[in-house]
């Protein structure tokens, strides 16, 4: 089976699926896509809020790919790459709609970022969470802001430094990661859906407005995110996580 994007309306309701076989990591290609579909999905009138998902029942997002990251041979090739989770951050900081993520299984690295940059996140009890960054010779510098936004700066340096260790969900509850969190698949299919209905009954422009509201101060992140992905692009072409990398 082949990674892929895809995405659909239900109603009122765009999904936006994203799987890889390889634990739902993210090269490239998929964050492009991504970033696609999010525009795809802000410019249809249709639509009046977004769930993001990904495929099976495992790992929500196992984080950038490390095959690709083994690649990676130019500061330039670096940073288109880690451009990927700045780009797609940034779209979704810019959606005039609610966007929803259905956390089913572990988050990871970069995976956490975009599960902090939704508004609403519903995720099960088996949903740990962990930014593996420092332990592999980088360091999560492109999704900190989203991360430190949603968490604080304390949490989220809890959560950096210990690389190797995943948080539990309810750690994550608590610390306003996720909005909520359930004990079984059924549970978060149901609450995603009712949720999802609530934000489509509000009002387009009071929606709009709101996120502007929520995401106030953060128009320097067009500038922010860049100069991280080139940070993390040097980061990761340095011998030793190179090293670090070609041992995974």
């Amino acid at each position: 089976m082949e990674a892929y994007v895809t995405h659909r309306r239900e109603g009122s309701c765009g999904i936006l699926e994203f799987g890889n076989p390889a634990g739902n990591s993210l090269p490239g290609k998929l964050l492009e896509k991504l970033h696609k579909k999010l525009h795809h999905l802000e410019e249809d009138d249709q639509v009046a809020v977004i769930v993001l998902q990904s495929m099976g029942n495992r790992a929500f997002c196992g984080g950038a790919s490390f095959s690709e990251m083994k690649g990676l041979k130019t500061v330039e090739e670096a940073t288109a790459f880690f451009m990927g989770f700045a780009k797609v951050i940034n779209q979704i900081r810019n959606l005039s709609k609610f966007i929803i993520a259905q956390v089913q299984g572990k988050v990871v690295g970069g995976g956490v970022g975009l599960v902090a940059a939704c508004d609403y996140v519903i995720a099960h009890e088996s949903a740990g969470v962990k930014l593996s960054e420092l332990s592999i010779g980088i360091g999560p510098f492109v999704i900190e802001p989203a991360v430190s936004r949603k968490i604080g700066t304390t949490a989220f340096a809890q959560l950096s430094l210990e690389a190797e260790r995943f948080k539990s969900a309810r750690w994550a509850e608590e610390k306003g990661l996720y909005s909520s969190v359930v004990s079984s698949e059924e549970s978060l299919k149901k609450n995603v859906t009712e949720t999802a209905l609530r934000l489509v009954s509000y009002a387009p422009e009071a929606v709009k407005n709101l996120r502007k509201l929520h995401w106030k101060e953060t128009d320097h992140w067009e500038t922010l995110l860049p100069q991280n992905a080139e940070i993390t692009a040097k980061l990761v072409l340095e011998e030793a996580t190179q090293n670090i990398l070609k041992s995974l």
